[in-house]
């Protein structure tokens, strides 16, 4: 951590997550917004919810961002730090707001569902290259960014497409696409995702928003297609599970426009399936390189489960697991978010969560998990199998 008052250099963690934190109300009964007499103050924001995850789960993370200097700032900054995440690198904006917003009780797929968002103008959405520690941002070994950035503003955009630019000692980017149709008004462009996964070395998308946001029809190979340079593509596949391509060993790639090598040297974690780093490129797989299935879970609240599951994938990585333990390890994490109802929430132990991963075929099929599950030692996760 900086020491204020000094120009010491950012100390290198595990994770470093940029992005727009808000002050979440959520209701106090269902019901229509207009119809809720009262509200309970959380925190929300994409990456945040990776960083905080992954610092639950035992990693260094650090979260950069902006934030209003205001009472909603200071509950932000606050919340995010008590997870173990480092904060020191957000910025305080003394005449822009932090953003908040409300949101109804049932889950984004409900057709009731609501949310009202005051973010417009907002602190975050004045992050650019210059108005954010570029330093501290890319002292991670991994950086985790998110679409939704790239819709706040033309700065952020140009922040996005700064910290997603080749350069030798960039750290492993990772992109959740994270398309929301609600923040890209007229004359933006949801292509720019595309442009921005292109220049990542892990991204994440489902194959519903590929379809929303680029009119993608063909499914996960058809995904590969149209995004050849990550060098490890997830695709998250709804209630069907996950599968993940990845670069072929020592195969040069480069961008649409004739650039250099999307990576310029070995990244922590992508490698084979013993996790040695593999030579930089990214040839186009025709196949997933990995799959794994989705579990069965008794949903509480679906808010935050794409975050998890990024966190859980990357919370393998870090630890250079197999390619579809890391899947297994997205979808644990996922589902102690979706068994909950907050965003965030605590994750298995990592002892749970390694034992769970490895089981074989038939039995992770048949593992069903409900509330309270991470609680449970292994043993009574085995017992909760069904038959």
């Amino acid at each position: 951590m900086t020491v204020p008052g000094t120009r010491n250099a950012p100390d290198v963690v595990d994770v470093v997550a940029l992005g727009e934190s808000m002050v979440t109300f959520l209701p106090a009964r269902p019901g229509r917004l207009a119809d809720v007499p009262a509200f309970h103050r959380s925190i929300g924001g994409a990456e945040s919810n990776v960083a905080c995850a992954l610092a639950a789960a035992g990693h260094t993370t650090r979260w950069v961002s902006r934030v209003g200097a205001d009472g909603f700032g200071d509950h932000l900054v606050e919340a995010i730090g008590a997870y173990g995440v480092d904060v020191s690198y957000v910025r305080r904006d003394p005449s822009r707001p932090t953003g908040v917003y409300f949101r109804t009780a049932g889950d984004r797929a409900d057709d009731t569902h609501e949310v009202a968002y005051y973010r417009a103008g907002s602190a975050a959405s004045a992050m650019s290259p210059t108005e954010v520690d570029l330093e501290a941002a890319r002292a991670g070994r991994v950086l985790h960014l998110s679409g939704i950035t790239a819709a706040l503003s033309p700065d952020c955009l140009d922040l996005m497409r700064e910290l997603t630019a080749p350069r030798p000692e960039r750290p492993l980017v990772s992109f959740d696409v994270n398309h929301r149709p609600g923040l890209w008004g007229e004359g933006q462009d949801p292509d720019v995702l595309l442009e921005l996964a292109r220049g990542a070395d892990i991204v994440f998308v489902g194959e519903d928003e590929a379809e929303e946001a680029w009119g993608l029809t063909g499914g996960p190979t058809a995904i590969r297609e149209a995004l050849p340079e990550p060098g490890t593509l997830v695709v998250k596949r709804s209630g069907e599970g996950a599968v993940a391509f990845r670069a072929s060993r020592g195969q040069s790639c480069r961008r649409d426009d004739g650039g250099p090598p999307a990576r310029a040297k070995p990244r922590v974690g992508e490698g084979g399936r013993d996790g040695t780093p593999q030579s930089p490129g990214c040839e186009t797989t025709p196949r997933p390189a990995a799959t794994a299935r989705a579990l069965k879970v008794d949903v509480v609240a679906t808010t935050g489960a794409g975050d998890a599951f990024a966190a859980g994938f990357l919370s393998a990585t870090l630890r250079g697991l197999p390619l579809t333990a890391r899947l297994r390890h997205g979808h644990l994490m996922a589902a102690a978010t979706l068994t909950a109802p907050g965003d965030v929430t605590e994750p298995p132990s990592r002892t749970l969560a390694d034992r769970l991963a490895a089981l074989d075929d038939p039995a992770w099929g048949r593992l069903r998990l409900g509330p309270g599950w991470t609680d449970a030692d292994a043993e009574a996760a085995e017992e909760a199998r069904t038959p």
